[in-house]
């Protein structure tokens, strides 16, 4: 008899109602299909392991969103068809012909155990960005992707990257091993999250990887990548250190991904992406981000003359299911306020990530967190030494820590597990950042609650701002509400002189 099965089916009583009251999964432990929690459930409807009645839920509306009567939309392969199939999901693509989406991670063509690397990790059912990107990116594609934080980005490059370097492998023996495909990423935190997704899903393939960050020996880096391996995983400066030091082998290098482009492209990184880039022999390029600007598309086209861009749902906007709940309040009371939020039952949902925009404000506000509050916090920020922020990123996602106060470190592409509240505590330089960093309280389209701190220092960021709220009907302050109003009728007045 199978095991899974002796496990409680649902509805049932007793049953946990939402997936935050579910615990992580232990080493063996089936996994839910939604959110990766423990799947104690089995769904009744579809047999699929499930946390909670509201993972379930989930579950059944992504189903109904996409009947099973259209997977014959990929093997058609009619044009009308598929763009009927994108205008569901909302799919845009433009610049070239890609293959229509896909509805199952069995349509992709991928090696046998790379589809049961997916289905042990709990993926079950493509996101819209991976139905798409993936079939793309599989013929050869370079592509410019956006998608909303939380909707599955990584694994729609990382399923291509494993899928071509396993099967070169496989179909060339004799070829002596060497590196076949680079990711970059602006973190270290988020090169070590991509890491450990692309070891997942290589599990068992002739596939292996080596992560470049600063903070770890260089020369252990160097070991790993002389051993042989396929994907190398790293943030700019200390590739190009790498790079510069010693001789590793580019001409096989097919595949080139800049994960969070539009920060990978900025002062500071792009000559160093540029460099890595022209090292390179023509290679397939794709560019990731939840955010992309009118300098990201122009890079892209410079990069290659055939970018096709996809994008689900609105570009350039937060998830809808982040809730975003904006609080005036001057700077001198902001502490305060703060304390108010983690102390009310009401308001404070951990575990919960505080974004700060200093080094010296993190380090002092966790302190200051656990002592007027008596909540465990602690901070995360570059100045720390990589072995201690692993070990924080272990605390918290472990719920011992249920506070994190960051700088804008984890505020892209780091999947925070469990994290449903963010707190913006000092608004960040660009409504970009914004973005990214209120999306870490949403993952695969999970609820999430944003609660953010403005006051007239943020001016310059108000219009773009109160456009992002009213386009979600979220609640406006009167003061932010006033201060934008007055700013426009300024401008009307210059413009009438």
């Amino acid at each position: 008899m199978n095991e899974d099965h002796l496990r409680p089916q649902l509805p049932e009583d007793g049953i946990k109602q939402k997936s935050v009251d579910q615990r992580a999964p232990l080493p063996g432990d089936p996994k839910c299909v939604i959110c990766s929690r423990y799947g104690e459930y089995i769904c009744d409807e579809t047999d699929d392991d499930i946390c909670s009645l509201e993972c379930k839920q989930r579950l059944l509306r992504r189903l109904e969103a996409i009947p099973v009567s259209d997977e014959c939309f990929y093997v058609r392969d009619d044009d009308d068809d598929a763009q009927l199939l994108r205008s569901r999901i909302e799919i845009d693509v433009k610049g070239g012909t890609v293959p229509p989406p896909a509805l199952s991670f069995d349509s992709f063509g991928l090696p046998s155990m790379l589809r049961l690397n997916l289905e042990t990790a709990g993926y079950r059912i493509p996101t819209p960005i991976q139905m798409q990107a993936i079939p793309a990116a599989l013929t050869g594609k370079n592509l410019l992707v956006s998608a909303s934080t939380g909707s599955g980005k990584t694994v729609s490059f990382l399923v291509p990257i494993v899928s071509r370097c396993a099967s070169f492998r496989s179909e060339h023996p004799s070829v002596p091993k060497g590196l076949l495909a680079i990711v970059l990423t602006p973190t270290r935190e988020l090169c070590i999250q991509v890491e450990e997704q692309a070891k997942m899903l290589g599990k068992g393939l002739p596939f292996k990887t080596a992560l470049v960050v600063g903070g770890d020996p260089m020369s252990r880096q160097l070991y790993r990548i002389q051993q042989g391996v396929e994907l190398i995983i790293a943030t700019p400066g200390r590739l190009i250190d790498l790079l510069t030091k010693h001789d590793i082998e580019l001409d096989h290098v097919t595949m080139f991904v800049l994960d969070e482009v539009d920060c990978l492209l900025q002062r500071g990184f792009r000559d160093q992406v540029m460099q890595i880039f022209r090292a390179l022999s023509q290679p397939q390029v794709l560019l990731y981000s939840a955010t992309i600007s009118k300098e990201v598309e122009k890079v892209a086209a410079s990069l290659s003359k055939d970018m096709i861009e996809v994008s689900v749902g609105e570009p350039n906007r937060p998830s809808k299911a982040v809730r975003q709940l904006t609080i005036w309040v001057e700077t001198k009371r902001k502490k305060q306020k703060l304390f108010e939020i983690l102390r009310s039952q009401n308001h404070y949902k951990p575990p919960a990530v505080v974004y700060v925009s200093s080094r010296i404000g993190a380090d002092l506000l966790a302190e200051a967190i656990t002592t007027v509050t008596g909540i465990r916090a602690l901070s995360i920020h570059g100045e720390k030494l990589m072995k201690d922020r692993r070990d924080l990123m272990g605390l918290f996602l472990s719920g011992e820590v249920p506070v994190l106060v960051s700088t804008g470190i984890l505020g892209r592409g780091v999947d925070l597990l469990g994290v449903r509240q963010v707190i913006v505590f000092d608004m960040p330089d660009t409504i970009e950042e914004y973005i990214h960093q209120i999306g870490r309280a949403s993952r695969i389209g999970e609820e999430g609650t944003a609660i953010l701190f403005v006051n007239e220092e943020n001016r310059n960021l108000f219009p773009d701002l109160v456009a992002i709220l009213k386009s979600y009907g979220a609640p406006i302050p009167r003061e932010l509400s006033n201060f934008a109003s007055m700013k426009g009728r300024n401008k009307k007045r210059r413009f009438g002189h």
